[in-house]
C-alpha cells in the first residue's frame, strides 16, 4: 500500500509541474504540424499515383511514420528526464524525504513507488504522443507498420530504461550533476549508435565495436534502432536506404540486456539511498 501511495502521489506531484504541461502544449502542436504535414505529402501521393509504383507510395509512408516516430522517442526521453531528474535528489536536498522516510516506510518503498508514478505518466505520455503519429498516418492513407506493437513496447522499454538511471543519479548526486549524467550517457549512446551504422554500411569493424561498445554503456539508441527495424519495410530493410533503416540491426539479446540494465539500475537506486546519509 505505501508503494502505491508513492506511486499515487509522485504521479499527482509530476502532473502540476510546468514541464509537464509545456510538453504536452508542444506534443499537441508537433501533432498538429505533422498532421498538416502528412496530408500535403498524402496529397501529392494521391495525385501522382497514375504514375507511380504503390509500392513507393508505401515506402513514402513508411518512411514519414517512422520519421514521426524518431521525434516522438526524442521527446519522450527528453521528457523522462526532465521530469524525474531531481524527484530523489531535489528531496533529499531540500530535506523533505525526511519527512517520507521517517514514517513507517521503507526507504525501497520510496523508489519503487516514484518509478512507478513516473512510469505511469510516462507511458500516458509516449500513447498519446506515438499514437497520436500512428493514428494521423493511418486514418489518412491507411497505411499501418509491421509490428507496431512490438515497436512501441520497446519504446516504452527506453523511456523505462531511462528513468531508472535517473533515479539512480538522484540516489546518488546533486540534481545538476544527475541531469549531466544522464544526458551525457544518452549523448554517448546517441552517437555510438550512428558509428555503429556508418561502420556497418562501411564494413568497418572498428567503428562497428565502437558503437557496440557506447551501446553497452547505455543500450538506449540500440533500442530505439530495434524498434525503427521492426517498423520498416522489407523493402527498406534489405536496401537500407533509409537513414532510419539500420545496417547493424541489435539483437533480441540487447533488449534482454536493456531490461537488466534498467532492473539494476533501480536496483542500485534502491541500495543507494538505503546509504546515503539523509
Amino acid at each position: 500500500m505505501s508503494v502505491l501511495t508513492i506511486a499515487r502521489l509522485t504521479f499527482r506531484e509530476a502532473s502540476r509541474r510546468w514541464v509537464l504541461w509545456v510538453a504536452l502544449l508542444l506534443g499537441v502542436a508537433f501533432l498538429a504540424i505533422y498532421a498538416l504535414g502528412f496530408h500535403e505529402i498524402q496529397k501529392d501521393i494521391e495525385g501522382s499515383m497514375r504514375n507511380m509504383n504503390p509500392l513507393a507510395a508505401k515506402e513514402m509512408q513508411s518512411f514519414f511514420l517512422i520519421a514521426g516516430l524518431y521525434v516522438v522517442n526524442f521527446l519522450t526521453v527528453m521528457m523522462t528526464v526532465l521530469t524525474s531528474v531531481d524527484t530523489l535528489s531535489g528531496e533529499i536536498a531540500s530535506g523533505t524525504i525526511q519527512t517520507i522516510v521517517s514514517k513507517p516506510m521503507q526507504r525501497w518503498e520510496v523508489v519503487i513507488g516514484k518509478w512507478l508514478g513516473f512510469a505511469g505518466m510516462l507511458t500516458m505520455y509516449l500513447l498519446l504522443m506515438a499514437g497520436g503519429v500512428m493514428a494521423v498516418v493511418f486514418l489518412r492513407s491507411g497505411y499501418q507498420a509491421p509490428h507496431a506493437l512490438a515497436a512501441l513496447g520497446l519504446m516504452l522499454l527506453n523511456v523505462l530504461l531511462l528513468l531508472s538511471v535517473s533515479l539512480l543519479g538522484g540516489a546518488s548526486l546533486s540534481t545538476l550533476s544527475n541531469g549531466v549524467l544522464v544526458f551525457g550517457l544518452y549523448g554517448i549512446a546517441f552517437i555510438g549508435g550512428w558509428v555503429e551504422q556508418f561502420g556497418a554500411f562501411l564494413k568497418n569493424q572498428t567503428a562497428m565495436n565502437i558503437g557496440i561498445f557506447c551501446s553497452l554503456v547505455l543500450p538506449s539508441e540500440a533500442i530505439w534502432r530495434r524498434a525503427s527495424f521492426l517498423m520498416e519495410s522489407p523493402l527498406v530493410s534489405a536496401m537500407g536506404v533509409s537513414p532510419f533503416a539500420s545496417s547493424s540491426v541489435p539483437s533480441p539479446i540487447m533488449i534482454v540486456y536493456a531490461i537488466l540494465y534498467a532492473a539494476a539500475a533501480l536496483a542500485l537506486a534502491v541500495r543507494q539511498l538505503y546509504r546515503r546519509d539523509l
